[in-house]
């Protein structure tokens, strides 16, 4: 066990030099090639702009999104009224997504009770 911490450490130590070493150059050629997003002068005022519009950019598109909503619980509703034409294939990526779904809750449950099990007694 001592033996794997060591070389744990001196991974952690080489990584380390690694980003000190070659981390200003990558960021200055990362900020070179996107600089036509950078908004200057950057001021409080600029951000506070740059955030209302994109608020109000993303209230614009909620019809759009609500319109695509509807398309798709309309699809649904047909696979459901034809159900008995339901391949098996179809069925099973519906059970997956249904399992997913799931999951990602159980997830953000777990997450959101800052990663504690309720109910098991240890």
């Amino acid at each position: 066990m001592a033996s794997k911490l060591v070389q744990l450490q001196s991974k952690a130590t080489q990584a380390s030099q690694f980003v000190a070493k070659h981390g200003c150059s990558y960021y200055k050629q990362l900020m070179e090639k996107n600089k036509q997003y950078v908004q200057e002068p950057a001021t409080v005022e600029k951000c506070n702009l740059l955030a209302k519009q994109l608020f109000y950019t993303r209230l614009a598109s909620l019809p759009g999104r609500t319109e695509t909503f509807w398309k798709e619980f309309d699809y649904v509703k047909h696979l459901w009224k034809n159900r008995q034409e339901l391949k098996v294939e179809d069925a099973g990526i519906a059970a997956l997504f249904g399992l997913e779904c799931f999951c990602w809750f159980c997830a953000g449950e777990i997450v959101g009770r800052g990663f504690t099990f309720t109910g098991y007694y240890v």
